[in-house]
């Protein structure tokens, strides 16, 4: 039976619509993950050294910076609190410019900041699916979203 013209409209806006929904989900995604990542993937030229983890706040936890070679010493820094930090800790970081803070370098510090895109590939998965009806490329998203979380797991 043909489909009258309402009907393809409709269809059409459909996946228009979950195309955009899909879209915004892994441009937030890889937005969420750039501003850590991009501390990570583009190191050149950053005060690279290893953190000790003394104390541990609600937002942030705090410790001494050993610098490698080419970094200066300081006497304090930051770092984001997360599951992945905890008193006593001591991982490779790397300083923020101009500033007092560090992100975790290394494959987990580079997994953990790609975090957001994971959970944006899970989420868009359902869109394709449903929405457009890709149930294979929904497959695909689902399955490489939940990888990355799982690495991360596995990695922290």
């Amino acid at each position: 039976m043909k489909r009258s013209a309402a009907g393809r409209l409709v269809g059409y806006g459909r996946v228009c619509a979950a195309s955009c929904v899909v879209v915004l989900l892994l441009a937030g995604g890889v937005w969420a993950s750039w501003g850590t990542a991009h501390h990570i993937v583009l190191d050149e030229g950053r005060e690279h050294g290893t953190m000790a983890v003394t104390g541990c706040g609600e937002d942030v936890c705090s410790g001494s910076f050993s610098p490698d070679a080419r970094s200066v010493p300081r006497g304090g820094v930051t770092i984001e609190r997360s599951v992945a930090v905890g008193e006593g800790d001591r991982f490779p970081v790397v300083v923020k410019p101009g500033t007092g803070e560090v992100v975790r370098t290394g494959v987990p510090g580079f997994l953990h900041a790609w975090v957001p895109l994971g959970g944006a590939l899970v989420l868009a998965a359902v869109v394709i699916a449903g929405g457009l009806r890709l149930s294979r490329v929904a497959w695909g998203a689902g399955v490489a979203g939940g990888v990355l979380l799982g690495a991360v797991f596995v990695a922290l």
